[in-house]
């Protein structure tokens, strides 16, 4: 009786919703930092190498702080307050660039807010996936990416249109940032609502590992094989501006990129939710095996396609479909692998391998791009996006392995 009554209770619940809200919102404060940061650190007078050196520090602090957060919280009975910290955390660090007066006080600022942010990041996807059915977890993590891509879209274009007005008065830019940034941290202490659960007994980490159903271990190998070869898609944008320049000038070449690249976060957030659909409907392995081959085919469609603006609108389109598969079919397949008490490890040690993905794909493709040429950097990606649709394909369903 009380599983037909759950199957019954809408996938949209407040948690969800709270959850959705909050990513929006928090995304929507960090971009808006994000999009005036080289701005900000080029009055302090410094060099690209800072700004590159304040995203790797922080990126990968946040990486190691989600493995080490899933780890802990699996073992607490209470994971929302960890979650409500995390966000207050990335709010005041992001609104303390403000008071930086030179770029290593922006270096710890960041630090600490990403920090925060990666603290809170497999407590809020354990949250949402015990708030749902195993039937809707698609749905569930479709709708938060979905939320946080729109974030995404609405936080450049918010700075945008406030940099005019703040650009000799960045402190009061940044401080900004808190408005969206405590709402989202509301959202979560008053709208979310966390299921009663028994804390898990101590033990180690190393343990912790071992225990992992083996499923999931060969599915974080799929994602770490394919997340070797997904660069950061800012480099779409620098591609599409060096192969329009000859044409079009450098200017109108930058901005017709650009708007590329909003037209690609735009198709992310609306194919987010489909693809939580279509999890939902068919096996995960192969909605998520058949975003690892949209990619692949964007690969090669930038190594053999003529790059006109035509062109590249359908590979910025792939780009951001198969992202919004990608991830919304990662962390609903993670949830679905494993037991509910094992999901804040489980998430925290998925963002791990994901981001050491990003950093090593971005810094391969880029090396081999400057070294090499397209053809070898983006054909480094295709073998590697393909080794992944591979491999995800015969992870076995955590029911059938049971």
């Amino acid at each position: 009786m009380n599983d037909s009554r759950r199957l019954r209770v809408p996938w949209l619940n407040r948690t969800v919703l709270g959850i959705g809200l909050a990513s929006l919102f928090s995304d929507w404060s960090h971009e808006i930092a994000t999009t005036v940061l080289p701005a900000f650190l080029a009055t302090m007078g410094v060099a690209a190498a800072w700004l590159g050196l304040i995203e790797g520090i922080s990126d990968g602090l946040s990486s190691f702080a989600k493995m080490g957060s899933g780890y802990y919280t699996d073992k607490l009975q209470r994971r929302k307050p960890v979650a409500v910290i995390g966000y207050l955390v990335t709010a005041l660090g992001t609104a303390s660039f403000g008071l930086a007066t030179s770029a290593w006080h922006v270096l710890i600022a960041r630090a600490c807010a990403w920090l925060g942010r990666g603290v809170r990041t497999p407590v809020k996807k354990a949250l949402l996936a015990g708030s749902v059915t195993k039937e809707t977890y698609g749905r569930a993590f479709g709708f938060e990416r979905m939320m946080d891509t729109l974030g995404a879209i609405v936080g450049p274009a918010t700075a945008f249109l406030l940099l005019p007005a703040f650009h000799h008065h960045y402190s009061s830019l940044f401080a900004v940032t808190l408005i969206p940034s405590l709402i989202a941290t509301a959202l979560i202490a008053l709208v979310v609502k966390e299921k009663a659960r028994a804390p898990v007994p101590h033990i180690s980490f190393g343990e912790q590992l071992r225990i992992l159903p083996a499923a999931y271990r060969k599915f974080l190998v799929a994602v770490g094989l394919f997340g070797a070869g997904d660069f950061a898609h800012t480099l779409l944008i620098l591609l599409a501006t060096q192969r329009l320049t000859p044409a079009l000038g450098v200017i109108k070449a930058a901005s017709i990129a650009v708007g590329l690249y909003v037209a690609h976060n735009v198709f992310y957030a609306g194919f987010a939710l489909i693809a939580g659909g279509l999890a939902d409907r068919f096996k995960k392995r192969h909605v998520l095996a058949a975003g690892y081959l949209l990619a692949a085919l964007m690969a090669v469609a930038i190594m053999v396609l003529p790059l006109t603006v035509w062109s590249l609108a359908l590979i910025f389109v792939s780009g951001g479909i198969y992202v919004a598969v990608e991830e919304t079919l990662e962390d609903s397949f993670c949830a679905e692998l494993v037991d509910e008490s094992q999901h804040g490890m489980a998430f925290g040690v998925l963002a791990t391998v994901n981001g050491l993905g990003d950093f090593l794909s971005s810094v391969i493709v880029g090396a081999l791009w400057s070294a090499v040429g397209t053809t070898a950097a983006f054909g480094y990606s295709f073998l590697l996006f393909l080794a992944g649709a591979g491999l995800v394909l015969t992870v076995a369903d955590r029911a059938k392995s049971a």
